[in-house]
């Protein structure tokens, strides 16, 4: 039944953010057979770039996953456009990979990428359970803490 992604959305007092603009040469999402794979997504808050900094250093593990949260939530809106609106066409959330932006000696990337895993169970239940990698970087596009991709099945 369409709508009822967007029932728990709302439900969840939700509203999804446009679809972010690639900022360099790349599309926003591939589908390829039953596999949707949606770009890196970095914390977008009020159509700029949000959360620049390095989590344990600027930002607590807090903030890192509410930055992580942001990301899923353009994951999200990407799969909206990518899907023409149906986000009912979610089978799986298959992985999430997220990328921290953090010092040598951070070793708290899981709770901070939990930020965005604990959005996706919300969202689409055991269909938002998913394979994960969360990965320590020195640095990130345009100086953002964190950044999110993700690979969804879809129908």
């Amino acid at each position: 039944m369409a709508g009822t992604v967007d029932k728990r959305l709302s439900e969840l007092g939700i509203e999804l953010p446009p679809a972010n603009a690639p900022v360099a040469n790349y599309v926003p999402f591939v589908r390829t057979g039953n596999l949707l794979f949606i770009s890196g997504q970095i914390p977008m808050v009020d159509g700029k770039p949000g959360f620049i900094g390095i989590v344990g250093v600027d930002f607590s593990v807090e903030d890192g996953a509410a930055a992580a949260r942001t990301c899923a939530l353009s994951i999200i809106a990407q799969a909206r456009e990518a899907l023409g609106g149906d986000l009912d066409r979610v089978a799986r959330c298959v992985k999430l990979t997220g990328f921290v932006a953090s010092t040598a000696d951070f070793g708290d990337h899981p709770k901070v990428v939990n930020g965005a895993s604990d959005l996706m169970v919300d969202v689409f239940g055991d269909a938002g359970r998913h394979a994960r990698a969360a990965v320590g970087m020195t640095s990130l596009p345009l100086g953002v803490a964190v950044e999110v991709e993700a690979i969804f099945e879809v129908n």
